[in-house]
């Protein structure tokens, strides 16, 4: 999990950098005719793959849409050696599948591998090459409390312990979906840091900006981006009194610093329903809101997520 504070600032022109191209999406469509022979040989019909964003960069997150040249009974892919799950959307006549880029993904074309059976028992596959680039993030210094960049003996047994804890919450994936629609943000409030922010604690501690803050008072009224099932809902060190809820597929909200969690692990809770009070609990610099979102096992940027366009 997330390891971060906030530090209260106006979005920098290097932020604004980073989010408006992600939020160009008139999603990028792909056709030919080379279909991959499976088990019972070629599909003669062509495939159409489109994508959102257009522009792919190291941390986004990415809808696939797929139509087919046939017919399908199942769908499945592979993506930067981690599995696409896929949902047929009847209204549309496409299927879906959420995937994501990873921070450490260097700039490269990679392939997207489709694998399918058809509605008549055969197996037929394809691939895409995709351009990944190389997004720029803004750099900071941070100053905290000497605690979190030095913890006691007792302390660092207790982060251990959570370690442990948070190994076990993300390694779970759960092939069903949860989630029904667009990601809503989680407030009515401006963005005070960005994702991907490369921060110095008290001068010599390094980390990643693996979210996004909202300066937002203590109290203020938190809802879940979409629907999904609470995995976690406890105080920990660094994240303070936190939410992390499961949305299927792998992908992940998480939800710290929070003054009061409204909510209880395994429960199920509707896109919008209320989950915690904001606050300034954990590792932080002042009373903020830090929502991050995960896809099995990388940190993808949210606001990019919020942007796009879901079944």
């Amino acid at each position: 999990m997330e390891r971060t504070p906030c530090r209260q600032f106006e979005a920098t022109r290097a932020s604004l950098t980073i989010l408006l191209p992600l939020l160009l999406f008139a999603a990028t469509s792909v056709a030919t005719n080379q279909t991959k022979p499976g088990a019972s040989g070629n599909v003669s019909k062509s495939w159409s793959i489109r994508w959102q964003p257009t522009l792919l960069v190291n941390g986004a997150p990415i809808v696939f849409q797929v139509n087919p040249p046939t017919r399908l009974e199942s769908l499945s892919g592979r993506w930067l050696d981690h599995e696409v799950f896929f949902n047929f959307d009847a209204t549309k006549k496409s299927w879906y599948g959420i995937a994501g880029v990873s921070l450490e993904t260097h700039p490269a074309t990679y392939l997207l591998t489709l694998k399918a059976t058809t509605s008549g028992g055969k197996e037929i596959s394809f691939e895409q090459k995709l351009r990944v680039r190389s997004a720029k993030y803004p750099s900071i210094a941070v100053t905290v409390a000497k605690q979190f960049t030095e913890p006691s003996p007792e302390q660092l047994e207790r982060i251990n312990q959570e370690k442990t804890l948070k190994q076990d919450v993300f390694g779970r994936i759960e092939p069903e979906r949860e989630w029904s629609g667009s990601f809503r943000p989680p407030v009515n409030a401006r963005i005070s840091d960005v994702f991907g922010t490369r921060r110095t604690f008290n001068g010599k501690v390094q980390s990643m900006h693996q979210g996004l803050d909202y300066s937002v008072p203590p109290g203020t009224p938190v809802s879940a981006l979409n629907a999904g099932i609470v995995l976690l809902a406890r105080p920990l060190f660094f994240e303070g009194d936190c939410v992390v809820l499961d949305h299927g597929q792998g992908l992940l909200t998480l939800y710290l610093h929070f003054s009061e969690i409204k909510v209880k692990e395994g429960e199920h809770v509707a896109s919008g329903q209320e989950i915690g009070l904001s606050g300034g609990s954990g590792r932080v610099t002042g009373p903020h809101l830090h929502v991050a979102v995960r896809w099995q096992g990388i940190y993808l940027n949210p606001a990019t997520l919020l942007a796009l366009k879901l079944p």
